[in-house]
């Protein structure tokens, strides 16, 4: 019994010790999260107004662009995923991972081939464990990601959608004809929600409602040309919607990651009143077994001396 209790006493040890580590996660997530709201909000105007610019141009222009271009005959597909680099936010990059599954294999079905693009070290162990072949990797800001990034991610995408799909670029990487993009959105501190949107061709869509007769349209003037006007803002474009998946993606990580370690701090509770609760009785037992040899003893004593 002794040794059974000690035993115990060494889980409850070593599970308070969890239970501190965890509480601590879990608090640094939760202070974490405000601060990846707050960038999210702050970049919010920037893209609001970028999007009506873009709209503006492509409203009132007749130009067609390269990136707002239906293909013909879709042949190739990329698909960027956004997943964590650390572990320990529950079943946040498992549902990603199975989103993109799940949309791989419908532009499969489609006839498309698909090139995987992946942030976050979680995505490329996924698929370095299953030997599929990723394009592109970029790690190591998924709690915190910077606009330069973002810029590196787009110019990336635009490349590969701008090379022929049966081509490659000069830096090595494949055309495609479509680009695809899918994060996780925060919706709120208890839900998060994978999500995919269609990235490359753009489509820009300012409202299909004809204005009151008697509103007064504005007049836009473009410089040096809608075309320059394009090719200056629709990578602009592209690059803003990445930066708000990685800041969606990165407030819904440290949401999930909250959840995850409260439910493991919850656990540690619930494991040391269960440990202590057994210790407890396996103490109690020994004495009860020990007072039951030492009154066994007493009574041999006694009927020995009365024998003799």
């Amino acid at each position: 019994m002794a040794l059974s209790l000690r035993e115990y006493r060494a889980r409850i040890k070593s599970t308070e010790s969890m239970k501190k580590i965890t509480r601590a996660m879990e608090l640094i997530a939760a202070s974490r999260i405000i601060k990846a709201q707050q960038r999210a909000q702050a970049a919010a105007p920037y893209a609001r107004e970028l999007t009506r610019a873009v709209s503006a141009v492509a409203t009132f222009s007749n130009v067609e662009h390269a990136l707002t271009t239906e293909p013909v005959n879709p042949k190739r597909a990329l698909v960027l995923i956004m997943t964590s680099d650390r572990g320990l936010a529950g079943a946040y990059s498992s549902n990603v991972l199975r989103e993109s599954e799940r949309l791989t294999e419908k532009l499969r079905g489609e006839g498309k081939e698909v090139d995987l693009y992946v942030t976050g070290r979680k995505g490329e162990a996924y698929f370095k464990f299953r030997r599929r072949p990723v394009v592109q990797v970029w790690s190591g800001f998924s709690d915190q990601p910077t606009y330069d990034v973002a810029q590196d991610i787009g110019r990336t995408l635009i490349e590969a959608f701008l090379t022929d799909s049966e081509a490659t670029a000069e830096d090595g990487v494949p055309g495609v004809d479509e680009v695809h993009v899918i994060y996780t959105r925060f919706r709120s501190m208890l839900l998060q929600e994978p999500t995919t949107v269609r990235l490359l061709p753009l489509e820009v869509v300012e409202g299909t409602e004809p204005p009151p007769e008697d509103e007064v349209l504005p007049l836009y003037e473009f410089e040096p040309s809608p075309q320059d006007v394009l090719d200056n803002l629709l990578p602009r474009y592209v690059q803003s919607r990445i930066f708000f998946g990685l800041l969606q993606s990165a407030a819904s990580e440290l949401a999930a990651r909250q959840k995850a370690m409260k439910s493991a701090t919850d656990n540690a509770e619930e494991l040391i009143k269960k440990y202590t609760r057994i210790a407890n009785q396996a103490r109690q037992a020994g004495i009860t077994q020990e007072i039951s040899e030492i009154v066994g003893g007493v009574n041999a004593l006694a009927d020995a001396t009365a024998g003799e």
